[in-house]
């Protein structure tokens, strides 16, 4: 075969793997919400960076029946296609269960009932669950194997330590729900290990103790706006330096009024 054919062949391969990548993230981003939610003081937030075309984290927020407000956020195993498929069909088998006024606990038992069930080789996810309910400010929390979330409130910062086995990993496995008091004023940041595992040149990372520093000297912003100053401070520690992991995050804003 004549090697100008061979380029030619191997262009065109390249051609649409590139455009089935594309079409790939655009579908990834359908299963992201278009907009931030805003429900009287409450507004939810979210900022999604993949390091590759798609990614292995995913999230969601919605408003219940109910009026109370739930999120997750989730982090799978691996990155690029493989885990953006996983991640697919860990939110497929959410979206089954998690808009119907189960506890946190039950959502992530019945996750990881069914991910076991459908048991992938070397693939699980790590996740956080939470529901607000804006009657008596209270919002109880069910994690999965990630770091915090983080509960900022009247000028100070702290990482929630909750506990939980992975989803997909073991059949059996348990959560707790843990309960917090949302005060007017309060933020809570749910994030992906990408954002505190992100690391500059010399190979040092974020970490939980910048992030929670950060949180405590911008607790009076909005979500969005605390956003923009988390991953804004992230990239310039990085200093432009190639990221391993996605970064994700949801920051929880409960404003005064």
């Amino acid at each position: 075969m004549p090697t100008t054919q061979v380029f030619a062949e191997l262009s065109a391969l390249e051609s649409a793997r590139e455009q089935d990548l594309e079409e790939a993230r655009s579908i990834q981003s359908l299963m992201l919400p278009g907009e931030a939610l805003c429900a009287g003081p409450v507004t939810v937030s979210h900022e999604f960076q993949p390091v590759t075309e798609v990614g292995g984290d995913f999230l969601d927020y919605f408003l219940l029946p109910d009026g109370s407000i739930g999120l997750y956020l989730g982090d799978v195993c691996g990155k690029g296609l493989p885990a953006a498929l996983y991640a697919a069909l860990a939110v497929g088998t959410l979206r089954g269960v998690h808009k119907i006024g189960q506890s946190p606990s039950d959502v992530l038992c019945i996750l990881n009932r069914r991910l076991t069930i459908r048991g992938i080789p070397r693939r699980y996810t790590a996740m956080q669950y939470a529901l607000f309910d804006p009657a008596c400010g209270s919002m109880h929390i069910a994690s999965a194997g990630m770091c915090g979330p983080f509960h900022i409130s009247q000028g100070s910062s702290r990482a929630l330590e909750l506990s939980g086995l992975p989803p997909g990993l073991f059949p059996n496995a348990t959560y707790e729900t843990y309960p917090l008091q949302i005060a007017p004023g309060d933020s809570v940041v749910f994030c992906t290990d990408g954002v505190v595992e992100a690391q500059n040149d010399e190979g040092e990372s974020y970490g939980i103790e910048r992030l929670t520093a950060l949180c405590t000297s911008t607790f009076q912003l909005s979500a969005r706006e605390l956003l923009g100053q988390i991953f804004s401070a992230v990239g310039e520690f990085a200093g432009g330096c190639t990221q391993h992991d996605d970064m994700a995050a949801t920051v929880f804003h409960y404003a005064q009024v």
